[in-house]
């Protein structure tokens, strides 16, 4: 299960930047939380959100989520919703976003099943068979460009797709490692090992499922969801985003997934991510900003100022004292400043840094540290 929020592939990247001014902000070294003196919902025009963690979790409608990115759009910032679940329509995702009082359109949302399309429609020839192990989302996206999707090996497709499904059975992951193992190009809408459980332990994801095929052929699939670039790359084409936020919950595929695309990332704490993951993320998973909750798009972010062996903002000062140690942490003000600081601190360390060397700082800040 998401944590409870606390109270304060081969495709080319797109993204390069914009003719347009990023926020201003002193980059030091590319890992750091940066600041930004504009809301961000003013500094980027297109917010490439996650739902899951983000937006609501499960069916519950996460806190502010609405109100903040209606106040989002009415500062002109679009709205993309980008989802590795491979199991619904855009419609779908656009029925339940309504449920938790987010109005959007089909267009608005970006699935790892429309990528993972796209990538097929450019390997293959129009109306070539692809084998569909997951459900009917994936085939009203193979259809949406010009592939025809089939049940049965004996069909002889050129490619397999899988996605994940409820309802997916031995018999159609038997039928998919046939065509496999027959030569068929083998693609999975995402490697995600587990999805959250509804009031318990994490279930098994698509990942695990790909899993089943790859053990019985060898084949090593494609993936096209996030944290590799294919998502990515379908939703700059959808949305023509010319400055990009990615908004998400989790390290390892969000935050993961906008380093991939070479876009700057806003990590929320209202999902899987905690702040003891953020401070000991490594650094090709450190998102750009970080804020409580989806209110961080509406307000600027406060730089984090380095001064000799100490990393400022807002009223907190911390330290690093040494490769290893504990990092130490004094002031007063928005634990969220603090979390900035400290992650600065932390992220001067070679590799990352032990979870106990920020716990006490973490307590300090009132901050949970066991996630």
């Amino acid at each position: 299960m998401p944590a409870r929020p606390w109270s304060r592939a081969a495709d080319p990247v797109l993204w390069t930047g914009s003719t347009s001014a990023p926020p201003r902000r002193r980059r030091r070294r590319e890992e750091d939380v940066k600041g930004s003196d504009r809301p961000l919902s003013e500094a980027y025009d297109v917010a490439l959100l996650d739902l899951d963690g983000v937006v609501y979790v499960g069916r519950r409608p996460v806190p502010r989520a609405a109100e903040a990115l209606a106040k989002a759009r009415a500062d002109g910032q679009r709205l993309a919703f980008v989802t590795n679940n491979a199991s619904r329509t855009p419609a779908a995702v656009v029925a339940l976003l309504a449920e938790v009082g987010v109005p959007a359109a089909p267009e608005d949302v970006v699935t790892s099943a429309q990528a993972a399309a796209r990538l097929l429609a450019e390997r293959l020839p129009a109306g070539a068979k692809v084998l569909v192990v997951g459900g009917t989302a994936l085939r009203v996206a193979l259809y949406d460009r010009g592939l025809r999707p089939v049940s049965v090996a004996a069909e002889r497709p050129a490619a397999v797709v899988q996605g994940f499904s409820p309802d997916l059975g031995y018999g159609l992951l038997a039928e998919g490692g046939k065509a496999v193992a027959r030569g068929a190009l083998f693609v999975g809408s995402n490697g995600d090992a587990t999805i959250p459980g509804e009031d318990g332990p994490p279930k098994p994801g698509n990942g695990a499922l790909l899993r089943v095929i790859q053990a019985a052929t060898g084949v090593e699939p494609i993936v096209t969801g996030k944290p590799e670039k294919p998502l990515h790359r379908e939703a700059m084409l959808r949305t023509g985003a010319g400055r990009p936020l990615v908004v998400g919950d989790r390290l390892d595929t969000d935050i993961e997934g906008a380093h991939n695309g070479g876009a700057d990332s806003l990590l929320v704490l209202t999902g899987v991510t905690g702040p003891l993951g953020l401070l000991t993320a490594p650094p090709h998973q450190r998102p750009t900003y970080v804020a409580a909750d989806l209110t961080g798009l509406l307000v600027p972010h406060p730089e984090v100022r380095r001064d000799g062996d100490a990393d400022r903002c807002g009223g907190w000062t911390a330290r690093l004292r040494a490769p290893g140690d504990a990092v130490e942490l004094d002031g007063a003000g928005d634990p969220l400043d603090g979390l900035r600081a400290l992650a600065a601190a932390a992220w001067r360390t070679e590799g990352t840094v032990r979870p106990e060397a920020v716990a006490e700082a973490l307590r300090r800040l009132g901050l949970p540290a066991g996630h």
